[in-house]
């Protein structure tokens, strides 16, 4: 094991996951809720000795101390605390549901990002995509504002977003390119399927490469006086839809 000044705490199912399937070296130990046998929790015991991780049979009070909230839905671990840099193939090839990706097209604002990710996570994306050039990146402000979501949620900046758009139509994902002026809503399009919703940059919106490798455009409804919305409350509105229809 690590010492403390080179590791930290990662929490709920999805996150102990992601890390098990995509990283599993960078797993120091996971502390589970002793109490818990479920079918989620067994789902998580058996990756863990696939891959030969030390499992700590814990208390939930425990567990409540370590990461100081009661949201951790039992699990806990503790991983290494150098990032490390992912690529767009790590998440593709350890799907095990179909995707749901988060793409944004320079997004400038930290605290949009932040908001972002803090979506991506709720939703239970799979990861958040951007550009590394015109885009603000993942810096102190945006990992505050994420409020613990940069650690669950992988993300991951790529050299050429179309090219990444491209390699996502090759792995069988189907892009979704947000637009107000698209015919088809995020209520009918179809999105049981794989697919990655791609978001533009405050103002501009989507830039006209990005908008030409979508494979649909789509809007969401508006119903008032507004034009738009905020980049974080539009991510939330799309992939919500898309686990709606996935059956939540």
């Amino acid at each position: 094991m690590s010492d403390n000044t080179s590791s930290r705490l990662i929490y709920g199912f999805h996150a102990v996951l992601a890390k098990l399937r995509q990283d599993p070296e960078g797993i120091f130990e996971i502390f589970t809720d002793a109490q818990r046998n479920d079918a989620r929790a067994r789902d998580l015991l058996r990756h863990a000795e696939q891959i030969g991780a030390r499992v700590i049979p814990s208390e939930g009070e425990r567990l409540d101390r370590m990461v100081g909230t009661r949201r951790h839905q039992g699990v806990v671990a503790r991983v290494d605390g150098r990032r490390k840099e992912l690529k767009l193939p790590d998440v593709l090839d350890g799907l095990t549901e179909p995707a749901l990706l988060l793409v944004l097209d320079g997004i400038q604002d930290p605290h949009n990002l932040g908001a972002c990710l803090r979506v991506a996570d709720a939703a239970g994306a799979h990861a958040v995509i951007a550009p590394k050039d015109k885009a603000v990146g993942l810096n102190a402000t945006a990992i505050k504002v994420a409020s613990g979501a940069a650690d669950t949620v992988p993300y991951i900046t790529v050299t050429n977003l179309a090219r990444a758009l491209r390699e996502m139509q090759e792995a069988g994902v189907w892009i979704l390119g947000a637009a107000g002026e698209a015919e088809k809503s995020i209520y009918t399009v179809d999105q049981k399927g794989p697919i990655a919703w791609v978001l533009g940059a405050e103002g501009d919106g989507l830039r006209r490469l990005t908008r030409e490798t979508c494979d649909e455009l789509i809007s969401i409804p508006m119903y008032g006086t507004v034009e738009s919305l905020n980049v974080s409350v539009a991510s939330g509105l799309c992939l919500f839809e898309a686990r709606r229809q996935r059956g939540g």
